[in-house]
């Protein structure tokens, strides 16, 4: 097999940020937006499936990865709507009008139903994966006092600074981190590879920690639910049964709220089912992109 195309780069936001972004493979555009204080690694094996008959997007939100990262915390836009409007940077980057498929995970989701509202016409498809539309601390752990726990928590950063940096970061990079994750149901030991959350654990220590706090209260702020009615591109939802940041009855939600929109069900993972199952959900993506998204748009093709 033949080695896939990989083009890579950084796209310039309007206020003068830097993007990274790598594209691999040919072929229609899949875009994956990341989670909340996550690189590009989550998605390493969606990558290495789908590269084969698509050209695969990934890329780092400002302040992640190989993004630039923020000089002064304090005025850091890391909101939703200001990622969304990163997101159309990149696109514009890498196929400029062509339209996409947007793939999310986590707060990932909610960066692709906010591009949705402002350029509805460039979208194919979504793939919402353990994701929310809005709100999420409300839901994160089915706790309602969740949200006044990271307020505190981020307060206590802000007013720390270096002090708490000094402390966490060590615990990031420590066998306790790992230890936390698989106990408290956050990752399946059995199914993921310490590898790959070691990864995740590892990004968040090199992350500035006031800014990553200041963007899961924006997750928290920003709310797409009145979005979700006008959807009229085929969308499947993915879920997990053991997804403690974002219960399955919320995927039930979004599926009953978005007209087009189809519920996959992975058993016994959690909300890195990403890399616990990647199988699972690259058969049934595989499917409903050949079926629902450019099937349908051969049939309508063909009808006009």
């Amino acid at each position: 097999m033949s080695e896939p195309h990989i083009r890579s780069g950084f796209a310039k936001s309007d206020d003068g940020v830097r993007l990274y972004w790598r594209a691999v493979g040919r072929g229609p555009v899949l875009v994956c937006n990341n989670g909340v204080g996550v690189s590009t690694y989550f998605w390493r094996y969606f990558v290495d499936w789908f590269s084969r008959d698509y050209t695969v997007v990934v890329w780092d939100y400002r302040a992640h990865g190989r993004s630039d990262r923020v000089s002064d915390w304090r005025v850091a836009d890391m909101s939703i709507p200001r990622l969304a409007a990163d997101l159309h940077t990149v696109i514009q980057a890498v196929c400029g009008d062509d339209p996409v498929v947007l793939v999310g995970h986590s707060m990932g989701c909610q960066v692709l139903f906010e591009y949705y509202r402002n350029h509805a016409a460039r979208v194919l498809g979504m793939v919402p994966m353990l994701g929310s539309a809005g709100r999420t601390l409300e839901t994160f752990f089915d706790y309602a006092g969740s949200p006044r726990l990271f307020q505190l928590a981020s307060t206590a950063v802000d007013r720390q600074g270096a002090f708490a940096h000094a402390l966490l970061r060590p615990i990031l990079r420590s066998p306790v981190a790992w230890f936390i994750t698989w106990r408290f149901d956050l990752v399946d030991p059995v199914y993921a590879s310490r590898e790959d959350m070691v990864k995740y654990l590892a990004h968040i220590a090199r992350l500035d920690l006031r800014v990553f706090l200041h963007n899961v209260l924006e997750v928290q702020k920003h709310d797409a639910w009145d979005v979700l009615p006008r959807i009229t591109v085929p969308a499947l939802i993915v879920a997990a049964e053991r997804d403690a940041f974002t219960p399955m009855w919320l995927s039930r939600k979004i599926v009953d709220t978005i007209p087009n929109a189809e519920l996959l069900v992975l058993a016994d993972a959690t909300h890195a089912a990403l890399i616990e199952q990647p199988e699972n959900i690259h058969h049934r993506v595989d499917r409903f992109l050949r079926q629902r998204v450019y099937g349908e748009r051969k049939r309508a093709a063909s009808a006009s």
